[in-house]
Order: structure tokens, then sequence, then C-alpha cells
């Protein structure tokens, strides 16, 4: 297939865009490199464009001869968004419209978002099944669960298919270690944790250690992006023009914050200093998925299921490329 790749430069879209060249398929990415880099998109084509400019974005698509689209473009940062919800909205929303918008002109019938599991907010449900309630509670989660329900009505008006993917905790490197995370500001544990281990930060905190896990610290579910590509390439190429699903991907083991920061001394061989600080409002206990779905509808089984092997892949992107893709 020939397959265009919104945020095809970010950190998820460019692993999958990879990925998914690696296996054969023809990739073109479309990215405005605000948080971007072109150097994740290797040698892959990349136009430079923001997917708000809805002429420029159909033109691109006709003149590829696009077959599908895999749709990453989106602001992403939690705290950005409860700060300035208008930006989050006008690019994750407005963003999406516009492409939308693009697909029908351009004769585009299958599409595949990556959404979120934040969309699940605080719920006790441990762990959350694609049926688990949406109740967002920020912003960003918000805007990504409004373009659930507008790719769903744009799909039964006018006839194309989807995919959402709602992933957890994105992490870890490309094994050859030539790509990895790179974000400004970095927001993510792993990465953070490794800066420290590097003494590019100064200290980690730990937002509470009075939560109801036997640590005392919160609980993610970390989903290498080897495994997350992989669910992606699987779902486009399952993805017909009637299609209307919906997945997690996750590995379903959750893992605290402590227990991550104990994993990156044992990697790295050194002390990480931390610090604790209270809980931050809106952080939930724990966020674990239940892939089950995905493994049986897809086919799909996680590589990296021990943390440690995953922290092994982010160690060695940090080692050998201390300030990131270097463009910032």
């Amino acid at each position: 297939m020939r397959i265009l790749i919104t945020g095809g430069a970010g950190y998820v879209g460019s692993a999958c865009l990879r990925y998914v060249a690696e296996r054969g398929h023809e990739v073109l990415a479309y990215d405005n490199l605000v948080q971007g880099h072109a150097a994740a998109v290797a040698d892959h084509p990349l136009v430079v464009g923001d997917i708000a400019d809805t002429d420029k974005l159909t033109a691109t698509l006709t003149e590829f001869g696009a077959d599908a689209v895999m749709h990453f473009a989106a602001a992403t940062d939690v705290g950005e968004s409860v700060k300035d919800p208008e930006y989050h909205y006008r690019n994750n929303v407005g963003g999406t419209l516009s492409l939308l918008n693009a697909m029908r002109a351009a004769g585009v019938r299958r599409m595949l978002f990556s959404s979120t599991s934040s969309a699940y907010g605080l719920t006790d449900e441990v762990p959350m099944t694609e049926k688990t309630r949406l109740q967002p509670m920020n912003p960003y989660a918000a805007s990504k669960t409004a373009v659930e329900w507008m790719v769903r009505d744009f799909a039964h008006a006018y006839g194309f298919g989807y995919m959402f993917l709602r992933y957890f905790n994105a992490c870890g490197a490309d094994p050859d270690g030539a790509h990895g995370e790179d974000h400004r500001p970095e927001n993510h544990l792993i990465p953070r944790v490794l800066q420290a281990a590097l003494g590019q930060r100064e200290k980690i905190m730990i937002f509470g250690t009075d939560y109801p896990t036997p640590d005392g610290s919160c609980i993610r579910d970390y989903v290498h992006t080897r495994d997350l590509a992989d669910a992606h390439l699987r779902a486009i190429e399952a993805t017909t023009p009637e299609t209307a699903e919906v997945f997690n991907i996750g590995t379903g083991q959750g893992h605290s914050v402590k227990e991550i920061i104990a994993a990156c001394e044992k990697i790295t061989g050194r002390a990480i200093p931390q610090e604790v600080a209270p809980r931050r409002p809106g952080d939930p206990t724990a966020l674990v998925a239940d892939p089950t779905k995905l493994k049986t509808v897809l086919g799909w089984e996680p590589r990296y299921t021990a943390i440690e092997d995953t922290i092994t892949t982010a160690w060695a992107w940090h080692q050998g490329h201390p300030d990131g893709y270097g463009d910032r």
C-alpha cells in the first residue's frame, strides 16, 4: 500500500513509518516539524506541511496516490493543554477535520487514528478494555476523544473505514540505536530518568507515594515503539473501507514509578537522584491495558515484555544521542 503518515517525523509516527516501510509498504511522512525531526524519517520521503492546510494535504494525497492514512499529527503535552486548550483543540480537532476533508477530496477511504488511553481518564477498572467508559480528564484527552467521534461520523456519512488505536505509555528506541525519543520539553518518565543518569537533569520527581499500590507510586503500562509499530502495521493492513474498530495497545503489565527508576538504575549502573513531591491533580492510580482483543483479532503479541529490555534500547539511544537529533 501507499500510506501517508501525518506526524511521520514524530516519536511514534516515525517509528511506525520506518517499521511499515521495512515490511514493504510505500510511505510518505507529512509533518510540520514543530515537534517532529526530519532525521527521524531517515531516508524516506517527507513533505513539510501542516494538516490545517487542506489544499496542500489534498494535493499531497492525490499526487502520492495514497491508499490509506495513518494519523499521528497532534499536540500531545497534557500540561500545555490545560494552560492553552485552544491550541490543542485547534491542532487536534481542527487539524483532523482538515485531514478528513482532504481524504474525501482525494478519495482516500482507509484511516488509522492514533488515539490514547488517556481517553479513559480516572477509572477504577484495571486492566482497561475497549469497552471501558471514556471520561477524559484534560483538554488533550478530550480533544482525542472528540476526534474519535468526528471520524465515526465522517465514516458513516461519507463511506470510509477506520481503526482507532488507544495506546498506553510509548517508550523505548529502535534496536539499532539510530532512532529514539527526543521531545522538547521531555515529559515521559523513562527518558527523564535516563537524562538524570546522564547528568542532564538534576533529579527525578516522584509525584505521590501514597497511592494504593504495592510501593505507593502510580502504575503505568509501558509499550515499546516497535510493538506499537507492529500493531499499527497489522491494523492498517486489516483496514477496509467498511472497517470500524477500536483496539487498546499495551503489554497488560503495569510498572510503578519506583520500579521504573530502579530498573533504570540497574541498566545504567548509576544512582538516580530522586525527590518525592505531592500527587499531581488528575493522575490515576493505575493505567494498564487489556490487549486481548488486539491479540485475538489481529494476532498481535508484544516482543518487549520485560521492562529491562525496553529500557536497554532507550539507554543505548540516549547514550549515543545525548542531544537527541541535535536539531533544536
